[in-house]
């Protein structure tokens, strides 16, 4: 199913606390009758929630996924990990991919309280994904259903983390990296050139830094050195491998390694045709978005045998 409309539905912001630490949320409500579910989007390394989820370029239909997804109607939030956007960036540290899990948790600790929502539909990309997972590994009562976009298990196979890890010692030595149009530019030309419109990748780098100019370091010094992070024979719920064709990140033996390894049957692994890293920035979106709204729409078994 394809929502085209292009009219934007109105979001509201919202704010939480972990610990001391501010963070950011995002709302867009269910524009249908009938809820389907709460979505939960886990943005990546190098951007914020908004730019990735709630991106807006004009005749682009249906550029939002979060629009999408709310015409559909699923309640949409987003959220800013901490150090990313306008959450709080006070603290000196690097804000790892378990620090960006306890920002999930004390996400949905809020949304739960002022929502009563119960469990989510959790969908992560790229270091969003390894977040993704370890909150389910933490607390599968909370994830009815998991999507794992650009996802990295060992990091074995890895065109771009290999490529990364050459800059190791720069991002250990400090906890915040610069980032400009050109690095945005570099997403989408460093796996396969000509995924992605340019005006779509411009109005991509225009959300983006007009929101920031640096971004943690974290996520990087984990994807570069300290994986696995998480551990797929714990992670209990319905889950979905969403794997880009060209992408530099997700290399297919390693996913698969992983995807046997997930205890629940309900699971699924998928290639998009024509996608690199940024899935929903890319020319095949509506794809992915048809992948994944088939995920969470998906019945409950009636039989388990």
């Amino acid at each position: 199913m394809t929502a085209t409309n292009d009219n934007t539905i109105a979001g509201t912001e919202h704010w939480t606390r972990k610990g001391e630490v501010k963070l950011y949320l995002y709302e867009k409500p269910a524009a249908a009758n009938g809820k389907r579910g709460t979505i939960l989007f886990v943005h990546g390394s190098s951007m914020s929630s908004r730019p990735t989820f709630d991106l807006q370029v004009p005749g682009r239909p249906s550029s939002s996924a979060m629009d999408h997804f709310a015409r559909l109607g699923f309640d949409t939030w987003c959220v800013d990990m901490e150090g990313y956007g306008r959450s709080d960036q006070k603290r000196p540290i690097n804000c790892d991919i378990a620090n960006g899990a306890d920002d999930l948790a004390a996400a949905t600790d809020y949304i739960t309280a002022t929502r009563g929502t119960a469990k989510f539909l959790v969908y992560g990309i790229s270091s969003g994904a390894l977040r993704a997972a370890l909150f389910a590994q933490r607390h599968p009562e909370r994830v009815a259903r998991l999507a794992l976009d650009a996802f990295v298990w060992t990091g074995a196979g890895s065109p771009t983390l290999e490529q990364r890890r050459k800059r190791l010692p720069e991002f250990i030595g400090k906890n915040r990296r610069p980032i400009d149009r050109a690095f945005v530019h570099g997403i989408f030309s460093r796996d396969h050139p000509g995924c992605a419109e340019e005006r779509v990748i411009e109005a991509f780098a225009d959300q983006i830094l007009a929101i920031e100019n640096s971004v943690p370091t974290g996520t990087y010094v984990d994807m570069c050195m300290n994986l696995p992070v998480c551990d797929p024979a714990l992670i209990t719920v319905p889950t979905l491998i969403m794997r880009g064709e060209y992408d530099g990140i997700a290399a297919v033996d390693d996913l698969l390694e992983f995807f046997k390894r997930l205890p629940n049957p309900e699971k699924q692994f998928t290639v998009m045709a024509g996608i690199s890293h940024a899935s929903f920035q890319q020319k095949n979106y509506l794809a992915v978005y048809h992948i994944l709204h088939g995920f969470f729409a998906l019945p409950e078994p009636i039989f388990r045998g």
